[in-house]
């Protein structure tokens, strides 16, 4: 049997196209792994809430990921699933997301019975930093950093939108910006008094 430079061709093509997800598989495995030895040594379960920016590879257009209601979901019922004497180390790398998903999120880990830990490698913002103060306990590394809890109306600071309110005379804004101003402040109010009652 012989090999053409066509037959070649398709052999390097698979072998290319198959060793990503080879790679991937593998990655998982001894991230499984790596969870599983952390729960032991720990005697904890541990919950990951992990967004990376990744690129989508046919168009490269960057995808960044949020606190979501679907976290909160698979979260939640991780707490449930945790037996109420076991402690729960949450592991954040988070550019945070909804505070109505953040704040379920926050207040389930504050009903659990046992020692909540939250573990910061990198950084929890906004809402990543209200779920770290609902914790027992909050680990982090020495260049790891805790962002403002600061509510967004679509790509705007709610803070930014009111700072409008300051500069422009009234009659000067338009109609929607004043009723973005009257949600932020709505919002700002909402997160203040959250954290407010996470330090209590």
């Amino acid at each position: 049997m012989t090999f053409s430079l066509f037959d070649l061709f398709w052999i390097v093509l698979l072998v290319t196209s198959i060793q990503p997800i080879l790679q991937k598989r593998s990655l998982e495995a001894r991230r499984v792994q790596a969870i599983q030895e952390f729960e032991r040594k720990r005697q904890s379960r541990v919950i990951l809430l992990i967004h990376r920016q990744e690129s989508i590879s046919l168009f490269g257009i960057p995808l960044s990921r949020y606190i979501s209601i679907e976290d909160s979901e698979q979260i939640l019922r991780a707490i449930r699933l945790t037996p109420p004497d076991v402690p729960i180390d949450l592991i954040l790398h988070t550019p945070g997301g909804l505070v109505l998903a953040t704040e379920q999120i926050a207040r389930a880990l504050i009903r659990h019975h046992a020692k909540v830990t939250v573990f910061v490698p990198h950084y929890a913002m906004s809402g990543g930093t209200m779920l770290a103060l609902a914790a027992d306990e909050i680990v982090m590394d020495e260049n790891a950093v805790l962002g403002p809890v600061d509510p967004q109306l679509g790509n705007f600071p709610a803070a930014s939108i009111l700072k409008v309110l300051e500069d422009k005379p009234i009659g000067e804004i338009d109609d929607q910006t004043l009723i973005m101003a009257d949600i932020s402040r709505k919002a700002i109010g909402q997160v203040q008094r959250f954290v407010r009652t996470l330090l209590e």
